[in-house]
C-alpha cells in the first residue's frame, strides 16, 4: 500500500469500494463452496450435516487495541469460530464476516486486520464467502458466523457423557489468561509512563495463546485416524471449570476431576505464581486456550493413550455425585465455575 492509499478515507472509499477491495484477495479451498462472494448470497453444497456457529468480538468488551494487533485479532476472530465447529467433530469450511468500522479506522488498518483473516483461512482451508460492513459510533465490532460439515453419526455434543466415561483435554490451559494478565500490567505500566518500554520478552508463549490461538483441527483428525468418536465435545473458551459443568449438565451426569492432572505449561506456572495467582486457578476459570474438552468411552482410551496433546483429567460419575475436584491428599469440594460472564463486564 503506497502512501496515497493509506490516507484514504473510509467515508470516501464507501462500503462498496471496501468490500471489494478486501474481497479481492479471496481464495476458494472447498468444493462445494459453488458461489463465494459477490451477489446476493453464496451457494454451497453438501451431502453432510451441516454445522453452524455464530460469534461475536467487540472492542473493549473481548479485545483492547491498546495490546492487539490487527492482523493477530483477525486471525483469531477466525478461530474463535471454527473452534465451535471442530469442538461438534466437524470441519469447518466456510465463514462469513460481519463489521461495524467507526471512522477512527483507517483502510490500512481494515486491510490489516482482514489480512490475519485470509491467514487463518488459508491454514485451515476455510473459504469466506460473504458477509457485511457497515459503520458505527465507537470501536470495531466482528460478527462471523462458522459453517462446517459432519457425517450424522460422527457428530458430538454435549450431552453425550455417560457414567464411567474418560474427561481429557487437548494442550495446556491457563496461558491465555495469563498472557492477558501481562498485557493488561503493560498496558497499566505504559499508561502511567509512555516513554516506558513493555516488558514482554520473557512471555513469547503466554502471549501468543492470548493473541494468536489454534485451533485443534490436528486432534480431530487424529480422533478419526484412530476411529473414536467421542461421547460428548465443547471447546475451553470460558475455563476449563465452565466446560466441565456445560457437559455435565448437558449430559445429567457428574464428574471427579482430579487437580494433579490439569495440564499447565512451565511458563503460565511461573506467571500465575508471580502475579499471586493458584495457576489451578489460571487453569480453571482463565479461558480463551480454545483446547478441546470431551469424554470417551474406557474402551476407547488404548487407541489414543500415546498421544502426547491429551491428558485424561478425571472420570464421569451419577449426577447425585455431584461435580467435584480432587485436591492433593484426595480432598474432594464442589467445583466452582468462575469464568467469563459476557454480562459482567
Amino acid at each position: 500500500m503506497n502512501e496515497e492509499e493509506k490516507n484514504i478515507n473510509l467515508k470516501d472509499l464507501g462500503e462498496f469500494g471496501l468490500i471489494e477491495r478486501l474481497t479481492k484477495k479471496i481464495k476458494l479451498f472447498n468444493d462445494n463452496t459453488l458461489l463465494g462472494p459477490g451477489d446476493d448470497a453464496a451457494i454451497i453444497n453438501s451431502s453432510k450435516e451441516i454445522l453452524v456457529s455464530s460469534d461475536m468480538l467487540v472492542e473493549g468488551i473481548h479485545f483492547d487495541m491498546a495490546f492487539t494487533p490487527l492482523k493477530h485479532l483477525g486471525y483469531k476472530s477466525v478461530i474463535v469460530n471454527i473452534s465451535d465447529i471442530y469442538a461438534m467433530n466437524g470441519i469447518p469450511k466456510q465463514i462469513t464476516v460481519g463489521l461495524a468500522i467507526s471512522s477512527k479506522y483507517t483502510l490500512e488498518a481494515i486491510e490489516e486486520f482482514y489480512d490475519g483473516i485470509l491467514l487463518a483461512c488459508e491454514k485451515y482451508k476455510i473459504d469466506v464467502i460473504g458477509g457485511d460492513i457497515t459503520s458505527c459510533i465507537n470501536g470495531l465490532t466482528i460478527s462471523i458466523t462458522a459453517i462446517g460439515e459432519a457425517m450424522k453419526k460422527e457428530i458430538v455434543k454435549r450431552s453425550g457423557a455417560k457414567e464411567n466415561d474418560l474427561l481429557i483435554t487437548t494442550g495446556d490451559l491457563g496461558g491465555a489468561y495469563m498472557g492477558l494478565n501481562v498485557l493488561q500490567r503493560e498496558k497499566e505500566v505504559w499508561k502511567s509512563n509512555p516513554n516506558m518500554q513493555p516488558e514482554l520478552d520473557n512471555f513469547n508463549y503466554i502471549l501468543e495463546r492470548q493473541l494468536k490461538p489454534e485451533a485443534r483441527r490436528d486432534v480431530i483428525e487424529f480422533l478419526k485416524k484412530c476411529d473414536v468418536i467421542p461421547t460428548s465435545m465443547i471447546d475451553i473458551s470460558d475455563g476449563l471449570a465452565s466446560e466441565v459443568f456445560h457437559i455435565c449438565t448437558s449430559s445429567n451426569v457428574g464428574c471427579q476431576l482430579y487437580e494433579e492432572k490439569i495440564p499447565i505449561d512451565p511458563q503460565t506456572y511461573q506467571t500465575s505464581m508471580d502475579f499471586n495467582i493458584n495457576p489451578t486457578v489460571s487453569a480453571l476459570n482463565g479461558g480463551e486456550d480454545y483446547e478441546l474438552l470431551f469424554t470417551i468411552n474406557q474402551k476407547d482410551y488404548e487407541k489414543i493413550k500415546n498421544d502426547p496433546n491429551l491428558t485424561v483429567l478425571g472420570h464421569i460419575t451419577k449426577k447425585s455425585q455431584g461435580i467435584n475436584l480432587i485436591g492433593n491428599g484426595d480432598t474432594s469440594t464442589p467445583l466452582q465455575a468462575q469464568g467469563w460472564n459476557h454480562f459482567n463486564n
